[in-house]
């Protein structure tokens, strides 16, 4: 057996965001991870709480802990060597006078342009990138997680190859089902996890200068040359089947919308999860940790997640946002 501090079970955005977090810490980290595209990288790495706050119908409550996430990704990406592009998001369709006036009164910096309205607030970051810097700090085991086990305070991961053994575990599997082994109750919280399937089309040519969203879909300069186009959100499919008919109107839909020019997509398919109220499931819950379940702002939440899972495995207090994404708030005994 091998053991050390903490074991992270996943390697998604938010599992490697908090494995980097612990390890920054000082605590010796394991990551547990098949390897392969996860959700994470067929994602377009928008950290949006302006345009996610505009598009989703979201309560007070719900817009300022996305604000307050967005506040930590500057000192994130510096202490952990990512590179952070805060080059705003515009809205491009009917409605910006209308989109203009929403952003204001929700407290975010907006000036009407040529066909849309324009928010510096939002930021993007390579996915890819991003996630190969944050599984530096921790090792990696490279096998899929079986089982779990506790005895005598000490957490146990069966893997197809080894069994590893820490004080801690972090659970972020993303939708897989529940390991064997898992207390009772987080078992139930993640068959609870609905899947939610999304494409994202990569197309050669040019981009917009920013992030643009339409009535259609968004667009997003792609750090490798051209665009990366997607939406739609098929809630309860996990199958990763590209659907190119599909993908073929979206796109030329997008690009009509924002005067680029459409060629053949390539498409990729990945799953998020998500519970009920949209946010994630962050922190204890019977001796283990979870970072699960960010529906479709994973990258944005990354900082926060890592930070109240980070609080928790240290003994640290809770933070003001802890108890938005405790796991408990879903109990018999919360509501």
């Amino acid at each position: 057996m091998t053991s050390q501090d903490v074991i992270v079970v996943g390697a998604g955005v938010l599992g490697l965001a908090c494995a980097a977090k612990l390890a920054a810490q000082g605590l010796s980290v394991t990551v547990v991870d098949p390897g392969g595209p996860n959700a994470s990288a067929i994602a377009a790495g928008m950290i949006a709480p302006a345009m996610e706050s505009l598009t989703e119908d979201l309560p007070p409550r719900t817009v300022a802990l996305l604000k307050a996430a967005r506040a930590l990704w500057p000192d994130f990406a510096d202490r952990h060597g990512l590179t952070l592009m805060e080059d705003g998001a515009e809205w491009r369709g009917p409605g910006a006078e209308a989109a203009l006036t929403r952003l204001k009164a929700l407290g975010f910096a907006a000036e009407l342009r040529p066909g849309g309205v324009f928010t510096p607030d939002d930021a993007r970051i390579d996915p890819e990138a991003a996630l190969s810097v944050l599984a530096g700090p921790a090792r990696r085991q490279l096998s899929r997680a079986t089982a779990v086990g506790r005895d005598h305070g000490q957490w146990t991961v069966a893997t197809d190859t080894a069994v590893l053994t820490a004080d801690h575990l972090v659970l972020a599997t993303g939708t897989a089902e529940a390991l064997t082994g898992l207390p009772p109750a987080v078992a139930a919280l993640v068959r609870a996890i609905t899947p939610i399937r999304g494409q994202i089309a990569g197309l050669d040519g040019d981009a917009p200068a920013h992030v643009s969203r339409t009535p259609h879909g968004y667009a997003v300069p792609d750090a490798r040359g051209g665009v990366r186009i997607g939406s739609g959100m098929e809630a309860g499919r996990r199958d990763l089947t590209p659907d190119l008919a599909a993908a073929r109107v979206q796109v030329a839909a997008v690009c009509a919308a924002l005067g680029l020019t459409p060629s053949a997509p390539r498409v990729r398919v990945g799953v998020r999860g998500a519970v009920v109220d949209g946010l994630p499931l962050a922190g204890p819950l019977d001796g283990l940790q979870l970072a699960l379940a960010p529906r479709r702002n994973g990258w944005l939440l990354a900082p926060l997640v890592a930070r109240v899972v980070t609080d928790a495995v240290l003994g640290r207090p809770p933070g003001m946002w802890a108890a938005d994404l405790d796991p408990i708030r879903f109990s018999p005994a919360a509501g």
